[in-house]
């Protein structure tokens, strides 16, 4: 097992810089999964690491070692692509082997390798099949298996689940959670899919034009986001962004956009200046219904099934996830309240306020 540290690491095409400046340290063991939009610089770095961009500027460090100039092979390190890149002529046995016997491995080393992997993948029944023969899920478990045969000292994930369909997602993210946890290898997974970066990693890295924005335990991103487009990128439904200003009502401070009011006693963020433009957030599941809260008209339910997500206006548009059996139709009036401990509150460059 190894840690990964970038240092500095940029990536410029043409003069344009793609990648900005990344320091980043990935512990042994770890699952660290890079996520953002596309375009981000996500996968960039993702082919920093494993040898095949060359860096523009900085370091990376797999253990003790210097890999920024060392090529792919050199590396030892093992990825996994969105496409499965299997051979079509050869069997899954086969396909598992090629790269060892590439690197020289004896037979008895290539069939316990081989044979190791299939069962931890479940994929024993398949070893005499062809490509062809196969589903995406299968084709995808034997990309892992000719990652995991090479017992590299770093796993690279580049979107590996976005061919296949959502349910094979969801098992397949099962699957993967499963092998590392039983080999411990360091593993870094590139995904846009908040839900996979949430459930998947130990920690998350949201970038966004080839900036790290934040890198923190999934839970301590979705509570404490660092600016608005965190904020915007991971929940869902996305949080709701309030555009306003600070208010003085009775000597205390509220939130003011139009017709909607929001009390700020107990807000986190302290020192609030009357006058000050804003943006409040507040993720839809945080808001609740309260007498005392403002006003909104139900404009639509959308249906979720264990949930329902309603689109009201109050003055504004405003989205709340509320229970399902908590009956509300369009056209009714309803009070929500945005409890002080869960409002986000940003300035006018995005970046959130200070506790």
């Amino acid at each position: 097992m190894a840690s990964v540290t970038l240092a500095g690491v940029t990536k410029t095409f043409s003069g344009l810089t793609v990648v900005h400046a990344v320091d980043l340290a990935i512990e042994e063991g770890e699952f660290m999964v890079l996520v953002g939009p596309s375009g981000c610089g996500k996968s960039t770095t993702l082919r920093m690491i494993a040898g095949l961009e060359e860096t523009s500027g900085g370091t990376i460090r797999i253990g003790p070692r210097d890999v920024t100039r060392l090529e792919p092979r050199e590396r030892n390190v093992a990825m996994v692509f969105q496409n499965y890149a299997l051979y079509p002529h050869k069997t899954v046995a086969e396909n598992l082997a090629f790269g060892l016997k590439m690197r020289g491995a004896s037979k008895a080393q290539i069939h316990e390798r081989v044979q190791r992997a299939a069962a931890m993948l479940k994929i024993e029944p398949l070893l005499a099949r062809k490509p062809r023969q196969l589903s995406g899920g299968q084709m995808q478990r034997v990309a892992l298996g000719r990652a995991l045969v090479r017992e590299p000292d770093i796993f690279l994930f580049d979107e590996p689940l976005s061919n296949l369909d959502a349910k094979m997602r969801v098992h397949m993210r099962d699957e993967i959670a499963r092998l590392h946890r039983e080999v411990g290898t360091a593993m870094i997974y590139v995904t846009h899919d908040q839900v996979e970066a949430m459930t998947l990693g130990d920690r998350i890295c949201v970038m966004k034009d080839g900036v790290v924005q934040q890198v923190g335990r999934p839970l301590a991103v979705y509570d404490r986001p660092a600016n608005r487009f965190v904020a915007s990128f991971i929940g869902s439904p996305e949080m709701n962004f309030v555009d306003g200003v600070v208010a003085a009502r009775e000597g205390r401070p509220v939130f003011q956009a139009r017709a909607l009011s929001v009390p700020l006693d107990g807000v986190r963020h302290a020192g609030l200046a009357d006058g000050r433009a804003l943006t409040l957030g507040i993720r839809p599941e945080h808001l609740e219904r309260a007498e005392d809260g403002f006003r909104a008209e139900v404009v639509a339910v959308e249906r979720m099934g264990a949930e329902s997500v309603v689109l009201l206006d109050a003055g504004l548009p405003v989205r709340a996830l509320i229970d399902r059996d908590d009956a509300v139709s369009r056209g009714d009036v309803i009070r929500l309240r945005a409890p002080p401990d869960r409002i986000h509150l940003f300035d006018q460059d995005g970046q959130a306020l200070d506790a």
